[in-house]
């Protein structure tokens, strides 16, 4: 089983990385999780197909973890896609999802292969296949949003996710939006995690590191400027910590 960074850049458009995205690969499912602004093009620089996606998860509605889904469609169907796509979605962000491929022009009357929306509910365990399953549980990213949605036409979701791959549990947090969220999933042990950098100091996530154990942290979500700060911040702790954290970058596998 693989875990390959399809982009580890931030909001912030990179010329080095492409938006934070990942892609689970195992032997009879691949899911892609999130679709920013340029998946399409950081996944043929991968060198991941458009066919080899089975199915594709969303953490929440901020342009570079979801906008680049109906290009990816229109991508599916230039290469004469034929099987069906499953949509993994929390249930209130799956009306969003269908509404903005229909107002993409991406009507399923002139699609040659099926999406399957499959919504979720936080803290429900959904069983991808035999090898992927997760849990959603809600985080603050968006909770500074919420006061500016004067006309109530939003919601709120932003989940991180507990992975089960095999007999290995991942935490990839998502965004987050204070350091309680890394310890969303405390209660369970974490043998590796997948953190974002842009919404918490290292600090926090260095006592996460001592709390929760977990065997590596990968470290993505970055600005261009923040690797260097990172480094520098990896130079400041024992070498038998340092190991255990490891900086992201496009295209980069981690096998297990």
């Amino acid at each position: 089983m693989e875990i390959k960074f399809i982009g580890t850049g931030s909001g912030k458009t990179s010329l080095k990385r492409f938006h934070s995205s990942f892609i689970i690969l195992s032997e009879n499912f691949n899911l892609l999780v999130d679709a920013g602004d340029g998946i399409s093009r950081a996944l043929l620089k991968s060198k991941i197909s458009f066919d080899q996606i089975d199915g594709i998860l969303f953490s929440h509605l901020h342009p570079d973890h979801y906008s680049g889904f109906a290009g990816l469609i229109v991508q599916m169907k230039l290469t004469n896609r034929k099987k069906s796509l499953r949509i993994f979605a929390h249930e209130k962000l799956s009306g969003v999802l269908q509404n903005f491929l229909y107002a993409s022009y991406l009507f399923k009357e002139r699609m040659d292969f099926e999406i399957k929306y499959e919504e979720f509910k936080h803290n429900e365990e959904i069983r991808v296949s035999n090898e992927i399953n997760f849990t959603s549980r809600q985080n603050s990213h968006l909770d500074q949003y919420i006061e500016y949605d004067k006309e109530k036409k939003l919601n709120f979701i932003c989940s991180s996710f507990l992975f089960g791959l095999k007999n290995r549990s991942v935490f990839y947090t998502g965004d987050i939006g204070s350091s309680a969220d890394l310890y969303l999933f405390e209660e369970l042990k974490i043998h590796t995690l997948i953190c974002e950098t842009t919404h918490l100091e290292m600090s926090d996530l260095l006592k996460c590191f001592n709390k929760l154990g977990p065997a590596e942290i990968f470290l993505t979500h970055l600005d261009d400027d923040s690797e260097s700060k990172i480094e520098e911040w990896e130079n400041s702790i024992s070498e038998q910590i340092r190991n255990k954290f490891k900086i992201a970058s496009d295209e980069m596998s981690v096998f297990f």
